[in-house]
Formats: C-alpha cells, structure tokens, sequence
C-alpha cells in the first residue's frame, strides 16, 4: 500500500510543461503515425500536444498568425518562401516517402504502368478522364499542380477535373466513390485501401519525392508561442529512438514503412 501511494506522488509530481499546439499535414495524422509518436513525447516530456491536421498550406497559415507553436508539413518550396519571410526559427529535415498517381480499376485514361507522373496526367487531361484534386494548397496539391504545369495542362476550369477542397483521406474516398484519377501520399492510401477502388497506376517518378519537415515558429509581433515546447518537440522527432520508430511504422502491418527516416538515415 505504501508503495502505491509512493507511485501516485510521483505521477501526480510528473512535470505539466503546458501545451504544444501542432499544425500539421493531415497525412500524419490520417496515416496514425502521430497516434505513436506524441504519446512518446508527452510522456518523455511532459508536454502535451495539441494536433490541428490541415493541409500544409493552411498549417504554415497559422504559424504565420501565430495558431501553432509547430509545424510538420510537406510542401518544401512553401516552406522555403515562409522562412524566408522571418515566420520561422528552425527548419529541420525529418522524413520522407512518395506520391502515387491512383485511378480506378478499368484505367480509361490508360496510364497505369507509366513511369513519367507529368505524362500520365496529360493522358488523363486528353481523355478527359474525372480527376479529383485537393484544392486545398496542401503540400498534395502544391505538387499536383506542379507536375499539372510540366504536363502542359491547365485544368482547373476543366468539367472533368474536380476539387474536394479537403484532406486526403476524403479526398481518396471521393475518387473511389466516383471512379476517378487522383494524387495521394503513399501512407495515407495503403492505410485506406481496404475501404478504396482505387489502385496505384504510376509511381517511382523521382518528382513524386514527398520530404516532411518540422518548423519552430517565429513568434509574430505581440503574441507569445510555446518556444521552448516547440523545440522540445523538433528535438524529439530527431532523436534516434524516434527516427527508429518512424522506420519501422508500417512495417507490421504492410510489410512495408510508411515512411523513411532522414534525421537518421541508418536508424
């Protein structure tokens, strides 16, 4: 009994360093990876957290704003513009894995197999095959509209191409519901795929790379941010025991990871 009571005093002494507001990607949270690594770090640290899953585009928003304390998105070039404009202290290179083109099973467009992502889609736009898009600015449709202007198309006004205008797991659901074509991060889809009839019709494009990074915000003028919860929690994602759980995640249940360390590449 005396040992119980010792046990509870020290939980109830465990230290409360506040909480660590997140916005990130929703391909970590719709993957369930965060489901693994921020109770790891609340119970290492003290932390809590605090997950706002939004497109990368929204996310770097609120670290703009000052909504966030942190940021975990995937839409580089985005990034590179937000620290380069002061909205952040710290960016640090975490993890990677790649997009796929899906569609569905007949492939009216014809494109499965095609090793160029910007041919397959301009195949889709000759067929006028439905595609569904994000819309949202993610880092997802940064990178579709990217590899869009390599195909030398222009959609956006086209009958044929759609926007969801939200996340991706309801994104996959819409393109499964209706037949059609559309670009997704390989975790989110195979986490899904039991529940799609969508199957991966182009990948390996080395333009398909999909590299997330983790962001301490710059406090805007007049607001205060958990700085040292946002660095506390950058740390973590870089630390060895981390990155090992990153490596393995997946890998039980795919055969497969869901995505590739780069802090520790070796881990």
């Amino acid at each position: 009994m005396v040992l119980v009571f010792a046990l509870l005093a020290l939980a109830a002494c465990a230290p409360e360093r506040g909480v660590v507001i997140m916005a990130t990607t929703t391909s970590t949270d719709n993957s369930g990876l965060l489901d693994v690594l921020v109770p790891m770090f609340e119970e290492q640290t003290g932390y809590s957290v605090k997950v706002i899953a939004v497109g990368s585009g929204a996310a770097l928003r609120m670290g703009e704003r000052g909504d966030a304390d942190v940021l975990l998105v995937h839409s580089p070039d985005a990034e590179v513009a937000y620290m380069d404009g002061g909205h952040g202290r710290v960016r640090r290179q975490i993890m990677h894995n790649d997009f796929v083109l899906l569609g569905p099973t007949g492939d009216p467009a014809g494109v499965a197999g095609t090793a160029d992502a910007a041919a397959a889609l301009a195949d889709i736009a000759g067929s006028e095959s439905l595609f569904i898009s994000r819309g949202d600015n993610s880092g997802t449709h940064a990178r579709e509209r990217a590899l869009w202007a390599e195909a030398g198309e222009l959609p956006e006004d086209a009958t044929w191409y759609q926007e969801s205008g939200q996340g991706m797991g309801a994104s996959l659901t819409i393109a499964s519901q209706k037949a059609a074509y559309t670009l997704s991060d390989r975790a989110t889809f195979l986490v899904l795929s039991g529940t799609l009839e969508l199957e991966i019709l182009s990948q390996g494009d080395e333009r398909l790379l999909n590299i997330y990074h983790v962001i301490e915000v710059e406090p805007p003028d007049g607001i205060s941010l958990n700085e040292a919860g946002a660095t506390a929690f950058a740390e973590f994602l870089v630390q060895q025991e981390t990155q090992r759980e990153i490596a393995k995640f997946g890998m039980e249940e795919f055969g497969q990871p869901l995505f590739f360390p780069d802090a520790c590449p070796k881990c």
